[in-house]
């Protein structure tokens, strides 16, 4: 056998025995006569020691390996002289009987350290490399933990696990679709999913009524931290269920993965918030509830100052930043420059300094110290506050107001990755309308159904109506990141038939996209409902990180680029001849 334990196995009440390790050499070390080796597998790293005085042999191979070497070693458990608290073995050393080159290594191209030497780019290139550090082997075991708690949860609750295809048919609604053209039926495509939707509500209507998949999504949109072109997803569906039903599955879902994997333990229910209170509040409809500074809508107290910035704003709001009164003059001229920005796309920043000796504001040649007063007291802010206002198009300033609260946030330190603050967003808008198309697009996608009291203005053709429509929707919110969402679905065809005549669909453009689905709700279509979490996402926030790519073992970049195997690449013509698909893509030198 290669070895009768692992490298973070061994205690000191394993003193005495004589075992064999095997594994990669992380460093080699000389110390006087001993010949220090740390060696390391995936479960963590043991010292092995080699004494010169007693076996030149072993020393002289001991001398010849470089980094990354892989070697078997045999030798009896030890208690070390010098201990090391920084790992699970660092009571014990091995002391050196045998020692074996298994394969040799050429000098990796960054060191395999818990903090490296390499950059992101060399570290994508040599990925299986970076899989060896520790940062890394952490994030996929969380990753495995939860998966592992999520099939076991769901499955106690009466969830079956099925796969559905990755080879669907293309329905370019929303985000772009990958498409794999077809050999055996030339000139026609398949799509890769963007996500098992149809499939699980088909699998309600065959009578499957508990549904889950841990199942791989693929999405050609435009990438950043928490976006890859390929991801997972948990993707659940429940028969006869409203939206309690649903929430309180998921919520328990959530709990558990929280006490099992972190050990934190939620013993209330979860937050909810409305739509609308979370974007009149938060500026958000994904809102870090981690820290309060809420937004204050001040838009009808500053009226009538003749201060035309806010006398003509259609929505003036506030924030009101605790402790930050002592903001220097520089300070606030860089938070001003710093709302210009696209990203937060205001004009201006104006702000109120609230000190015990009085108020100064960059708006006191317009309003008394008492107005300043009134809209301090209004808005909750006391002395040593410091109070933001941005104003203008409501839609656009609640966004950046929501932004600038974020920012605060992270300035005062109140975003603690290690403080989980999850809440329900419910009750979005049905539809939004997109005035360059002069349409509506389903806010979450097509199947999902309108809350039972706003059914009459779905069914009337007046788009102001039309925008009061609510969706039976909600998603799970998690410190500022939506991890998840879900909706009840359609189970009416006629209902279904509307929605697509809502959205500008032909009756033979919706047959012909989706009259499968359509038919199938002919057959008995229960009444259902579900929800997908972004595991990567939800990962990566266990993990307290902000990139998803961590908690992959292979991503991709920014650019959807595999850096590893480079891809996506060209492929010859005889493999497009049979595809029977051409380039019109410039040729490369």
């Amino acid at each position: 056998m290669y070895r009768s334990h692992t490298c973070g196995e061994l205690r000191l009440a394993n003193a005495g025995q004589t075992v064999t390790l095997a594994g990669w050499v992380q460093r080699v070390r000389k110390m006087g006569s001993l010949n220090f080796i740390d060696l390391r597998d995936r479960y963590g790293i043991t010292q092995l020691v080699a004494d010169e005085n007693e076996s030149k042999e072993i020393n002289e191979l001991v001398a010849s390996l470089g980094r990354e070497y892989v070697i078997q070693a045999t030798g009896v458990v030890t208690e070390r002289q010098s201990k090391n608290n920084k790992i699970d073995t660092g009571e014990i050393e091995i002391k050196l009987t045998e020692l074996k080159v298994l394969n040799k290594a050429v000098t990796p191209p960054f060191t395999i350290e818990e903090n490296t030497d390499g950059g992101e780019d060399i570290r994508a290139q040599y990925r299986y490399l970076d899989l060896r550090r520790a940062p890394l082997k952490r994030a996929l075991e969380l990753r495995h933990r939860m998966a592992h708690e999520v099939r076991n949860y769901l499955s106690n609750v009466g969830f079956m696990e099925i796969e559905t295809p990755y080879l669907i048919k293309s329905t370019p609604e929303g985000a772009r679709d990958f498409v794999v053209p077809s050999r055996m039926n030339p000139g026609e495509f398949y799509a890769l999913p963007q996500s098992p939707q149809t499939f699980k509500q088909l699998l309600m209507v065959a009578g499957y009524d508990r549904y889950f998949q841990i199942v791989r999504c693929f999405r050609d949109e435009d990438l950043r931290a928490d976006r890859q072109p390929e991801f997972t997803q948990i993707d659940c569906e429940m028969s006869f269920v409203e939206r309690e039903d649903v929430l309180n599955t998921f919520e328990g879902l959530a709990k558990a993965l929280f006490k099992n994997v972190l050990g934190k333990e939620f013993t209330e229910a979860f937050p909810r918030i409305s739509y609308k209170d979370a974007m009149e509040y938060y500026g958000s409809d994904k809102p870090d509830i981690r820290f309060g500074m809420k937004m204050n809508t001040i838009t009808d107290m500053v009226k009538g100052h003749n201060f035309a910035v806010l006398d003509d704003a259609e929505y003036v709001g506030a924030i009101v930043v605790p402790g930050c009164a002592g903001y220097t003059r520089k300070q606030l001229d860089e938070l001003t420059e710093w709302v210009k920005r696209p990203q937060v796309g205001a004009k201006g920043l104006i702000y109120i300094k609230y000190n015990a000796e009085g108020i100064k504001s960059s708006i006191d040649k317009f309003y008394s110290a008492d107005d300043l007063k009134a809209i301090c007291s209004a808005i909750g802010a006391a002395e040593g506050d410091l109070v933001l206002v941005l104003s203008g198009e409501k839609k656009k300033m609640q966004g950046a107001l929501g932004t600038l609260r974020l920012e605060m946030g992270n300035r005062l330190g109140l975003r603690d990755n290690s403080v989980f603050a999850p809440l329900w967003v419910c009750d979005f808008p049905l539809l939004e309308w997109d005035d360059e198309t002069q349409r509506f697009y389903a806010m979450h996608h097509p199947f999902t159904a309108p809350k039972p009291e706003d059914m009459e203005k779905f069914y009337s053709n007046k788009k102001e109506d039309l925008e009061q429509v609510n969706a039976n929707a909600y998603d799970f919110v998690l410190n500022g990141t939506e991890v998840g969402g879900g909706s009840i679905r359609i189970h009416d065809s006629k209902v279904q038939e509307r929605m697509f005549e809502v959205l500008g669909f032909s009756k033979e453009d919706a047959d012909y996209r989706f009259g499968f689905i359509i038919n199938a709700f002919k057959y008995g279509a229960p009444p259902h409902g579900g929800i997908a979490f972004g595991f990567d996402r939800f990962c990566s926030l266990f993990g307290g990180q902000e990139t998803i790519r961590d908690y992959i073992a292979f991503p991709k970049n920014n650019t959807g680029r595999d850096v590893m195997l480079d891809a996506p690449s060209r492929i010859d013509m005889a493999q497009m001849d049979e595809l029977f698909i051409k380039s019109t893509a410039p040729e490369q030198k």
